[in-house]
């Protein structure tokens, strides 16, 4: 290994993006935040936006701030793009997955192709927002029309930067464009749907240089671009500090993301009717997950509410008693913007459960139905793909929530081991630093190196499984 080395992980997330510089040598890893900048959707007419140039503008400045590094990596959430002209200009800003522009339109067009068909060919669960309904909203509208590049987001970024096309795996497997049997884009399918597969850009694996950052970005030492698992969920599994296969993971914030990690897809129909996917993780490895809406409903509570002080309120909802409500955080009418508490009470009410009634018995509800769903989703991934799981580890900004991942751990009835909490920039770090020769070849190696620099804390299920398993019924409607 080399003596040190220094590079930036831009990671952009729904609510917030930065910059972060990492350090890598010998037994060590170190990160530094450089430069934190809002991410603030923006809302023209009826259609949600990103606002993907303000980003841009912060991926630059906090690009500067960081000073001279060898490399530069960028991930950020999935499903999401901007479509370019012939000349390589954006055509309008990337709408938001949270739009509804593809409400209805997904089931229409879901079964029209086939939905098991789909499952088999993408392996993807069926989510309204996946890239395939989203471009399906755009078909025969003038800039679809004018459009002769499609980008994800990271790749849209990377674009920005060195002036270089090309679409990072781990990202394009969660379009529902991919062919996962064949790692290549599911062209046939693409033109059954009235897409033109020639928007779609040549793949790339993690770890390959992509180029140096062009002259006009003004960032010392001309850093190389370096394609990472550039989907946010691929790089914090590279970062998931397990010490052998029998695992799960939850990558927590505003999703939970709730998995497996394989050698091969599970692509039975069992599989498509418990929603999993099926998406391509570093080293050609499986992430067999289930989307759980997360941390979501608490973020938009506290919006709200005004509420500053989350860990006062978790301090008072740990005081709260268990199950006294329990609520589906999948269902779909918590998806959108707006007044979460009203929709949580609203919820309760049409299944007959008592309505909370402070913001610490909201927080309660919420953490003890997410654990639910954490429940749910370990189970369901062992039944479903035969891997035995001894340890859930939760990463991701959900780590420093001790509450939800002490009732993580009671729910599950397993050990939780949180940290890192910033498992994603430092997969994107490890991953450079793999391409850079500055760190070991295999996934094991880079776990072994989060391992011993990271701070992680062990929780112990503390029995109750009886009442968990009430609680599941009852959410059920057969309690």
């Amino acid at each position: 290994m080399t003596a040190a080395l220094a590079v930036a992980a831009v990671d952009l997330g729904a609510a917030s993006g930065r910059v972060m510089v990492g350090r890598l040598g010998p037994g060590r890893l170190e990160l530094t935040e450089a430069h934190r900048f809002a991410n603030e959707p923006v809302r023209l007419g009826v259609t949600l936006h990103w606002d993907v140039l303000a980003l841009y503008a912060g991926v630059l400045r906090g690009l500067r701030t960081a000073g001279p590094v060898a490399g530069v990596g960028i991930d950020s959430w999935a499903v999401d793009y901007g479509l370019l002209d012939a000349s390589g200009a954006l055509l309008g800003n990337p709408v938001h997955y949270r739009d509804a522009r593809t409400d209805g339109l997904a089931d229409r067009v879901a079964d029209e192709l086939g939905r098991e068909r789909l499952y088999g060919v993408t392996g993807l669960q069926h989510l309204p927002f996946n890239t395939l309904y989203q471009v399906a909203a755009e078909l025969g509208t003038p800039r679809y029309e004018a459009a002769h590049r499609l980008l994800l987001i990271p790749d849209l970024l990377s674009y920005w930067l060195t002036g270089e096309i090309g679409a990072e795996i781990t990202n394009a497997s969660t379009t529902q464009l991919y062919d996962l049997n064949r790692r290549a884009w599911a062209a046939e399918l693409m033109v059954e749907a009235g897409i033109r597969p020639e928007l779609l850009a040549p793949l790339r694996e993690p770890g390959t240089r992509i180029g140096p950052v062009l002259p006009g970005t003004g960032l010392p030492g001309a850093p190389e671009v370096v394609a990472v698992a550039s989907h946010d969920t691929a790089s914090a599994v590279v970062a998931v500090p397990a010490s052998g296969p029998d695992f799960a993971y939850i990558s927590c914030g505003t999703w939970s993301l709730v998995g497996v990690e394989l050698d091969r897809p599970v692509l039975s129909e069992a599989s498509r009717r418990a929603n999993f996917t099926n998406e391509t993780g570093v080293d050609g490895t499986i992430r067999y997950l289930r989307n759980v809406m997360g941390l979501w409903l608490l973020q938009e509570s506290l919006r709200a509410w005004g509420e500053t002080d989350l860990p006062g309120l978790l301090r008072r909802a740990t005081q709260e008693p268990a199950f006294a409500s329990v609520i589906d955080v999948d269902d779909a009418v918590f998806l959108p913007p707006g007044d979460m508490p009203a929709r949580i009470a609203g919820a309760c009410r049409a299944t007959g459960q008592p309505v909370p009634q402070t913001p610490a018995a909201v927080v309660r509800c919420v953490l003890d139905s997410l654990a639910l769903a954490h429940r749910r989703a370990v189970r369901q991934a062992q039944e479903l793909s035969g891997r035995h799981v001894d340890a859930v580890h939760i990463v991701g900004g959900g780590a420093r929530n001790a509450l939800l991942c002490q009732l993580t751990a009671d729910a599950c009835g397993l050990p939780v081991v949180a940290g890192p909490v910033e498992a994603t920039a430092l997969g994107n770090v490890l991953v450079q630093a793999r391409a850079a020769g500055a760190a070991g070849p295999g996934l094991a190696d880079l776990r072994a190196l989060v391992r011993q620099t990271q701070d992680l804390v062990r929780y112990e299920p503390r029995g109750g499984a009886r009442a968990w398993a009430a609680a599941e019924a009852r959410l059920d409607g057969e309690g």
